[in-house]
């Protein structure tokens, strides 16, 4: 079992900027690679990015590339996304989840489905 606590989610003016947070425990030996997920109110959950623990590889969706950055403190099991700036668009429930398969390539780790474990969510809400 893998426990992830996700933080720093709230309300922010379009242009501003938050950083997510995502706390692992339990069985993190286990996890191989981290992402983020977001999903609007009637919209599909759609990929925001992914790292790997070890060698620190990463992985964007077209839609957050050069204003997203994932990061990753290993001694405190945590994963971050730093969001700058944020737009409207950005407004979603975000995911932090955890994959304990090896793949090949970090590709593999742009589908929610290929993860084992999800944090509660968070809520970030941009305003125009």
């Amino acid at each position: 079992q893998v426990q992830l606590v996700e933080s720093g989610g709230g309300l922010v003016q379009a242009g501003g900027s938050l950083r997510l947070s995502c706390a692992a425990s339990g069985r993190t030996f286990s996890s191989y690679a981290m992402g983020w997920f977001r999903q609007a109110p009637g919209k599909e959950r759609e990929f925001v990015a992914a790292i790997l623990w070890i060698g620190g590889s990463t992985d964007y969706a077209d839609s957050v590339k050069g204003r997203f950055t994932i990061s990753r403190d290993n001694a405190k099991n945590t994963v971050y996304l730093q969001m700058n700036p944020l737009r409207p668009e950005d407004t979603a429930v975000y995911y932090c989840a955890a994959a304990s398969f090896r793949a090949y390539g970090i590709s593999w780790y742009g589908r929610a489905g290929n993860y084992d474990y999800w944090g509660q969510g968070t809520q970030v809400t941009v305003s125009s």
